[in-house]
């Protein structure tokens, strides 16, 4: 059996090795208890934190340092104040512990059709990407590039996206879920609104490849990629944009991270995409 990987899982369920789990499942009974809150048992759809009821109306989350992505989760949150975004009701920042709303009925999603998922996550996007505040804490999306680009010898399709983002130019300054999919838009009431962001600042058209890869399950067609960048750029984003992003983030989301793993949406998207020729 594959062991971990650092704290993370390299089979599945993914997400944190026991160890890690543990560690967080501490820290969120240290808070609970302090913050006079009744902790249900875990969340199995949290894998990469440690996510569990706090009473009726409230879900504590415990973000593991080792997921540094996630640093600016509480500042993105107050920045949306719970218009289509999750609210946050208290943060430790020292414990990274969130209290946030439970949102019910919670419906993800993935479970209405395929043009209603789209429009409505249209929707939600057209709300949360904002420009950002002055002095805000948020990486960019450059630097998430320079983070995570690959050399050129790990995949035979990271020069191409080397190339592509250089031919972009500079960013916007508009804050980003950058984790933006059917399975973190939720219905709160009669309204969807995101959860579990991992914000940074760029594009909006930075979003729109994980939407393009789900929901889980699901195969990512030609022809249901091209319906979805439509209904974005129907919504005023930039075509190029969406297609020179989706080719980056493709590649250095999408590479396999083990050996025998299959190749993901991801990267099938950024292929067949780079074959459109998204640098003219």
């Amino acid at each position: 059996m594959s062991g971990a990987e650092g704290p993370w899982l390299d089979h599945e369920p993914w997400g944190m090795a026991p160890e890690l789990a543990a560690r967080m499942e501490r820290i969120a009974r240290e808070v609970a208890a302090e913050w006079g809150l009744a902790l249900g048992p875990r969340i199995a759809a949290g894998r990469y934190s440690y996510v569990a009821p706090a009473g009726a109306d409230a879900i504590l989350k415990v973000v593991p340092p080792e997921d540094d992505d996630s640093d600016h989760i509480a500042d993105a949150l107050r920045f949306w104040d719970g218009r289509s975004a999750v609210r946050l009701l208290r943060h430790d920042a020292p414990r990274r512990a969130l209290l946030l709303e439970r949102l019910v009925p919670g419906t993800e999603l993935a479970g209405l059709g395929e043009d209603a998922a789209t429009a409505r996550a249209v929707e939600v996007g057209l709300r949360i990407w904002r420009t950002a505040p002055a002095g805000h804490p948020f990486r960019s999306t450059d630097d998430w590039v320079r983070r995570w680009m690959p050399p050129d010898g790990a995949h035979p399709l990271v020069p191409a996206a080397r190339r592509v983002h250089a031919a972009m130019g500079p960013p916007a300054e508009t804050v980003l879920h950058a984790d933006f999919h059917h399975h973190n838009i939720l219905l709160r009431g009669s309204e969807w609104v995101a959860i579990d962001p991992k914000p940074l600042v760029g594009d909006p058209e930075f979003d729109v490849l994980p939407f393009l890869a789900n929901p889980l399950g699901t195969a990512a067609t030609p022809e249901r990629t091209e319906r979805r960048i439509a209904a974005f750029v129907r919504a005023g984003l930039n075509e190029r944009r969406i297609r020179r992003w989706a080719v980056v983030r493709g590649v250095l989301d999408g590479l396999p991270t083990h050996p025998g793993e299959p190749e993901s949406d991801r990267l099938r998207i950024a292929r067949a995409l780079l074959a459109r020729d998204t640098t003219d």
